[in-house]
């Protein structure tokens, strides 16, 4: 990875990253009693479309999760999930998997705390964030994941539950302050590491996978007003009675339904499968050139040189280390001899194009 990739937030996004857990291992034969207002139950029994609406964002994730992949290990130009669109589908990927638990706290727990299942459920997702912690802590020492998606469904996953029996304009309310409260808030004295989960401080911390509890918590609020006011008119909808008939909805449920198990084991597979891939065919040549450019117009910006001749320079230059094979997309060093030469072809490049940006027109 380039040095400029390699100073890039990574949102919630991340390699080895990761991103959700199964909402609901059980259900209850109803739905909960809305206290406002009042509506028919669910009947008995999961409901497939919402485990195939789980399976629909599980592929998105690991799409998002292969195009990360595919830049970490330079096998394209650049790392396009590193990009303002890849953040964008980031944070939409994950919004969707914490509305959904949302959703399934309601289902659960929705007439009343299933103490025994709640236990289990939160055991199985605490240990799944435990286990996501070391393993990137392993691999990733400098921006191990202490805080992602699955610490954030374990946490919320108790907060919600009193929201569950509260009035249904509490819990909306409740959901958008916590959305708008990162707006609101920058504080200094909440950057401490002990309290990063918050979200709040003026800071970003590095990791490869952080979602805080603001305002992420506050998509968990709305799933769970969604489930109460949406559930009963699922029950009733031919969407609610779906049943899956065709090969494809059948691995959609089944894969909504093993969703955690999905979770901690396709970006491990995907890392396998890509690292094998990039050792045949090696790194793109292009990889990091991007990043190589920007740098280039920091360092010249920095040591005097005017930011439009820098842009022409960076370029001039890189095209001018490709062309001779001195660009290191890979990161291997320069022997004396190269980086003599590099040197020369990046100062001939800026001389050539000052001295021809003096010249009269």
């Amino acid at each position: 990875m380039g040095p400029g990739a390699l100073r890039l937030r990574v949102a919630v996004a991340s390699e080895v990253q990761a991103w959700f857990e199964p909402i609901a291992m059980s259900i209850v034969p109803t739905p909960p009693e809305p206290l406002e207002p009042p509506t028919r139950a669910a009947p008995a029994g999961r409901y497939p479309i919402i485990d195939a609406a789980r399976a629909a964002a599980l592929v998105a994730m690991a799409s998002y999760h292969t195009l990360w992949d595919l830049g970490f290990l330079r096998l394209t130009a650049e790392n396009y999930a590193l990009t303002a669109a890849g953040h964008r589908a980031a944070e939409t990927i994950a919004g969707t998997f914490l509305t959904l638990v949302g959703v399934g706290l309601v289902l659960m727990n929705g007439r009343g705390i299933r103490p025994r299942q709640t236990v289990l459920r939160l055991a199985r997702i605490g240990g799944a964030a435990l286990l996501v912690t070391l393993g990137t802590w392993i691999a990733f020492p400098d921006a191990y994941v202490f805080f992602g998606i699955l610490h954030c469904i374990a946490v919320s996953s108790v907060l919600g539950l009193p929201f569950l029996f509260a009035p249904l304009a509490v819990t909306a309310l409740a959901a958008v302050a916590v959305f708008a409260m990162p707006l609101l808030v920058h504080a200094s004295l909440l950057d401490d590491p002990i309290l990063f989960f918050l979200g709040l401080g003026s800071g970003t911390p590095r990791t490869n996978d952080y979602v805080p509890l603001f305002p992420w918590f506050g998509f968990v609020l709305s799933g769970i007003v969604l489930g109460r006011l949406g559930l009963p008119r699922l029950a009733r909808s031919r969407f609610g009675n779906w049943t899956p008939r065709s090969a494809l909805g059948r691995a959609a449920t089944f894969l909504g339904r093993h969703s955690l198990i999905v979770y901690l084991v396709h970006q491990p597979v995907l890392l396998g499968l890509l690292t094998g891939l990039v050792t045949l065919t090696g790194p793109n040549p292009m990889a990091g050139l991007r990043a190589f450019r920007a740098d280039y117009v920091t360092i010249c910006s920095r040591t005097g040189g005017e930011p439009p001749l820098c842009r022409i320079a960076a370029r001039c230059t890189s095209d001018a280390l490709l062309k001779e094979d001195l660009f290191r997309e890979d990161g291997r060093p320069f022997s004396p001899a190269e980086r003599s030469r590099a040197q020369a072809l990046s100062q001939g490049c800026y001389g050539a194009i000052e001295a021809a940006s003096r010249m009269p027109r």
